[in-house]
């Protein structure tokens, strides 16, 4: 594409702000190309400390809208992404229908590791009925193969990484390090395992650093053991977010967003799935979990031993038994992987990823391709 075009993106948050986090990191990586972007969102409050620069100076291509339950008496741009199924109002998905080139309407779905995304990815859902009737919603499906539309990854994070200097970072954050003491990051939902982790953390000296919210709720309620001390951080922004899961030692993460910058941090990693009543999050858990060790997490025990222990943590973690409860482990029994190892397989899965195109470029060509003649390239007004 040789001309910018104008991406609508709705947003609704839902809880824990990870639907918002995505939404902005995609508009941010849009317009850094070139392209013009609308973000509509119903709770901008985490805008102020998640992307501090779009509520003080604005970024360069990005507006941001509050969606409330007020008409919406704009004209759709060329592109219109609705995040995770949120269904943009009824009277801007009418005008969608009336544009002469109606523009390409995406339902940018929830991240997923499971065989099936491949199948679902980029599947037409031709509209007959409603206010869209006519037009074609398409599904498009972030992903960790190339029979998906990729992750999230903007220009140069790589490189920024590579260049990282922890040590003025965490001075500068107030992290002191004591000699021989690692840096673990929990950024957690209400999780019943954290007390046996807790534990765990004390076959070494370790600084856990507590994100807002659940974390921190957590841990004040519980005595920490012998040789762990923590410190609380305040919200921090996606940018120095990055900074953190690039200084630990160990990050524990949950949802979707962290989730990725966890891969491109290259550090060993738990990850926490939101939970699901019906066990969902189960089935997604050991998908990702294949995808870190090769392919297939029960075969990867031959050749990597140490992975045995990170399953058990992994379910531990997300609340599952795959184990015959005669064999379960109890957390007496549960020890952390070795680092080393742990390491190298975060790096492996990472550099596969490296290979693949990134989520937006993807986005990008795909409008390209089904994008009708006769866009229009002035600013969409009321």
């Amino acid at each position: 594409m040789t001309a910018a075009l104008y991406w609508d993106i709705f947003c609704k948050v839902i809880d824990n702000y990870g639907d918002v986090g995505v939404c902005w990191r995609l508009a941010a990586d849009l317009a850094a190309r070139g392209q013009k972007v609308r973000l509509w969102c119903d709770d901008l409050s985490a805008l102020t400390w998640l992307a501090p620069e779009s509520v003080h100076q604005g970024v360069p291509g990005v507006e941001v809208v509050a969606w409330n339950e007020a008409p919406t008496p704009a004209l759709p741009g060329d592109v219109v992404i609705e995040a995770f199924g949120c269904d943009p109002p009824p009277d801007f998905v009418r005008r969608m229908a009336q544009r002469v080139s109606p523009p390409v309407w995406i339902n940018l779905e929830y991240l997923s590791a499971e065989a099936w995304v491949e199948r679902c990815h980029a599947l037409p859902s031709p509209q007959s009925n409603g206010p869209g009737a006519g037009l074609t919603k398409w599904f498009f499906y972030p992903g960790f193969t190339e029979a998906t539309g990729g992750l999230l990854r903007e220009g140069g994070l790589i490189d920024r990484r590579a260049s990282f200097d922890r040590a003025p970072w965490l001075h500068s954050r107030g992290l002191t390090l004591q000699a021989g003491e690692r840096l673990v990051v929990l950024f957690c939902y209400a999780n019943p395992a954290l007390p046996a982790l807790l534990q765990m953390l004390g076959d070494q000296p370790t600084l856990l650093a507590l994100t807002p919210g659940p974390a921190q709720e957590q841990v004040h309620r519980l005595a920490l053991p012998r040789g762990v001390r923590s410190i609380d951080l305040p919200w921090l922004s996606q940018t120095e977010f990055d900074h953190l899961l690039w200084s630990a030692d160990l990050n524990l993460v949950r949802g979707e967003d962290s989730l990725v910058r966890a891969v491109w941090a290259g550090r060993p990693f738990l990850w926490q799935l939101y939970p699901q009543s019906d066990g969902a999050h189960g089935v997604k858990s050991v998908a990702f979990l294949d995808q870190l060790l090769g392919g297939n997490a029960k075969q990867a025990v031959a050749t990597w031993p140490w992975t045995v222990n990170l399953q058990r943590l992994w379910n531990l973690w997300n609340g599952l038994q795959t184990e015959p409860k005669a064999t379960e482990p109890t957390p007496e029994e549960l020890s952390w992987p070795e680092l080393e190892p742990w390491t190298l397989a975060v790096e492996k899965l990472r550099t596969a990823l490296l290979l693949q195109p990134d989520l937006s470029s993807q986005l990008m060509q795909f409008v390209a391709r089904h994008a009708l003649p006769g866009r229009r390239l002035e600013a969409p007004s009321s």
